[in-house]
């Protein structure tokens, strides 16, 4: 509740929290374009691998001229992870340069705030303990979904409340996971052309469109909240949310989950293309299931959504802000030692899984490419088959040929094993097997 008056102390002091930000993206750019109207915050510091590309952010998001002139700008991240600040914000979305910015952050006593969930869902469980150890703090970025899940589970948890599901919502139909960054625009009622003149990434967009960036949020959740994937994959039910206590609970009494405790993502389109009525798709939820019939009554007498029994109801947020948002972390990090969600355990991964049949010898393209979409899949699964993580399908020649909608693993391709992402989740795998 006090956490901009915390900030505010901070600047009428002469001590603002000083911020790293390796990535001038979307998501750098709506933390930019807030950043100079918070008092006892200050962004000393930029990284892009391209730094005009900063500065036009800036100039973008309405920074001064006098602003941008007081501003480093960098080529290079990892001058930016070892800067002389509080904070460093990892927001390149790429899996190895993230893993490479924390870890060089944390060896420099910079706190983390990782935007990227690629890189997170990757190795985040081994950062996170580095943080620990060194009594720094390891953070998800407050505004994107992951975190406000995070904090919707902890406000249900210390409510007193079991945590049936929780997620997200998102525009999806099977189809979608075939689809590619040549077929991306029209499902964004674009045309290429359009998309081109404004800046947009076919492949980072089609990452959304088919499957896995859900599935690597999902998996975040998982690992952040001590919740489970479904063993098969996320199934995307439609549902409005007047519906989320209905859908969102065990089959045993009238739901389409296999239990509790699941992360699932919820489908703004019914499976013809119909838009679902008040839809959830820019938003996040929690159901919740009341632990006494008495908790149940109090569900119906204050207004909240239940499902037919009257156990379970939902809480949702139909809204993110993703960058705009960002400076919670910070301010949490910096003047709390808090994170606003992060990984404590593997529980959940995203896989890679082939989007048409694949020969020996192929490069994959990774995340939203033309060869595989990431799934979500039990961390327990994942580890016991040694399947490929989507954060390291990028980039890789194939040795065997790969069916259609076939999981790939780990020894179906060419690893450089001296990258930091290899080396890290080798490191989770041989800490799983030893836990069997």
């Amino acid at each position: 509740m006090n956490l901009s008056m915390l900030a505010r102390a901070r600047a009428e002091a002469g001590r603002p929290v000083r911020v790293a930000l390796i990535g001038a993206g979307k998501f750098g750019s709506m933390f930019l374009a807030q950043a100079p109207h918070i008092p006892g915050l200050s962004v000393t510091h930029i990284a892009d691998l391209d730094p005009e590309r900063a500065r036009t952010a800036c100039r973008t998001t309405g920074w001064s001229p006098e602003r941008i002139a007081a501003t480093v700008f960098l080529e290079d991240g990892l001058d930016a992870a070892r800067a002389p600040v509080d904070v460093v914000i990892e927001a390149t979305g790429a899996p190895e340069a993230g893993l490479n910015h924390a870890r060089a952050a944390l060896d420099a006593g910079r706190h983390v705030v990782m935007v990227n969930v690629e890189a997170d869902v990757l190795a985040g469980p081994v950062l996170a303990a580095q943080a620990r150890a060194s009594g720094l703090v390891y953070s998800m970025a407050y505004g994107d979904q992951p975190a406000l899940v995070s904090e919707l589970v902890d406000w249900a948890r210390a409510t007193g409340f079991q945590v049936a599901a929780a997620g997200k919502g998102t525009k999806y139909l099977p189809a979608y996971h075939q689809v590619t960054p040549d077929g991306v625009w029209p499902h964004y009622g674009l045309t290429p052309e359009a998309a081109k003149a404004a800046g947009m990434n076919p492949q980072m967009f089609n990452s959304f469109l088919d499957g896995t960036k859900s599935a690597i949020e999902m998996a975040a959740i998982a690992n952040a909240c001590g919740l489970d994937v479904p063993a098969g994959g996320l199934a995307f039910p439609p549902c409005g949310v007047d519906d989320l206590a209905h859908v969102l609970r065990p089959r045993a009494v009238g739901g389409q989950l296999d239990g509790e405790g699941l992360v699932e993502v919820v489908s703004s389109l019914e499976r013809d293309g119909r838009p679902v009525f008040r839809d959830l798709r820019w938003g996040v939820y929690v159901v919740l299931k009341a632990q006494t019939d008495y908790a149940a009554a109090c569900f119906r007498q204050y207004g909240l959504p239940t499902d037919s029994t009257g156990q379970y109801a939902a809480m949702h947020k139909p809204f993110h802000l993703i960058g705009m948002e960002l400076s919670v972390s910070v301010l949490s990090a910096a003047l709390r030692g808090e994170a606003t969600g992060h990984s404590r355990e593997w529980r959940g991964d995203a896989v890679a899984v082939a989007k048409k049949p694949l020969k020996s010898g192929e490069i994959l393209d990774g995340e939203g490419g033309w060869t595989v979409w990431g799934k979500a899949c039990p961390a327990s699964l994942s580890a016991a088959r040694a399947y490929l993580p989507i954060g390291l399908a990028h980039r890789v020649r194939l040795n065997r040929d790969i069916a259609q909608g076939e999981i790939l693993g780990m020894s179906d391709v060419d690893l450089d094993e001296t990258l930091t992402g290899v080396r890290l989740r080798r490191e989770m795998l041989a800490d799983a097997r030893a836990d069997r």
